[in-house]
């Protein structure tokens, strides 16, 4: 299980995207949704208001319920890769945490430890404070509207046979036809106002922050994601 975005660090309230975001992939194969606690749903990340600290999200287990938790079986990775700029050699640095208990976990990013029980509002801290971590079940942030898409998709469908693709396989569509499909985006079924299909469902979020100098060695500029995998 894999999810990336990209993100500069510099000094603003809210960092900028510098590349696509990849997220948000709640209903999977039954391979996948075999093992929630190791199924990805989405990754955040955005720095501070001083953008002295990075806030990383990474959810996982897709409409988990309020007994759901985090497995010991699973590996819980997130990878930040800095550059000098956006497409220059990458330095990676890995944040891995593992549970042992429902709620207790491990946390590494390089010398930066924390063990325990994560599930307080407060979280954990290593000993310099650069690391801190919280894990629980939270409210699913992500806003779907699942009718809505599909009514899109329906009509690309339908529309395909008359379509001109190019050589990377993106259909040439007018200004009006694009309309309509944005349009379609924002609402439901028939033109019936959004609503979030994921409203009122829940994820497990491992929260993590930590101080930016832990992972900026390569530069300013930072490519985050995520994996999940088989603990040993």
């Amino acid at each position: 299980m894999k999810r990336w975005m990209q993100l500069s660090l510099g000094l603003a309230t809210v960092a900028g995207l510098v590349g696509g975001a990849r997220a948000a992939d709640h209903l999977d194969s039954p391979k996948a949704t075999a093992e929630p606690a190791a199924d990805i749903t989405d990754v955040y990340a955005w720095m501070n208001g001083d953008a002295t600290k990075l806030n990383l999200v990474l959810n996982v287990s897709p409409m988990a319920a309020t007994g759901t938790q985090f497995s010991d079986a699973v590996l819980y990775q997130i990878h930040v890769n800095s550059m000098s700029a956006y497409g220059q050699a990458q330095q990676e640095t890995k944040i891995l945490c593992k549970f042992y208990d429902v709620s207790k976990l491990e946390c590494w990013l390089g010398d930066e430890y924390v063990e325990g029980d994560a599930s307080a509002t407060t979280g954990l801290a290593s000993s310099s404070g650069k690391l801190k971590v919280f894990a629980g079940l939270r409210n699913d942030p992500f806003f779907f509207e699942l009718d809505g898409f599909k009514e899109a998709v329906k009509a690309v469908v339908a529309a395909a046979p008359s379509l001109t693709f190019d050589s990377n396989g993106c259909p040439s569509v007018n200004a009006s036809t694009s309309g309509v499909l944005v349009n379609q985006l924002k609402s439901g079924k028939s033109g019936a106002p959004a609503k979030d299909f994921f409203a009122g469902t829940n994820v497990l979020s491992l929260v993590l922050q930590i101080d930016k100098t832990l992972v900026n060695k390569g530069g300013p500029v930072l490519a985050v994601w995520a994996s999940t995998h088989a603990a040993s």
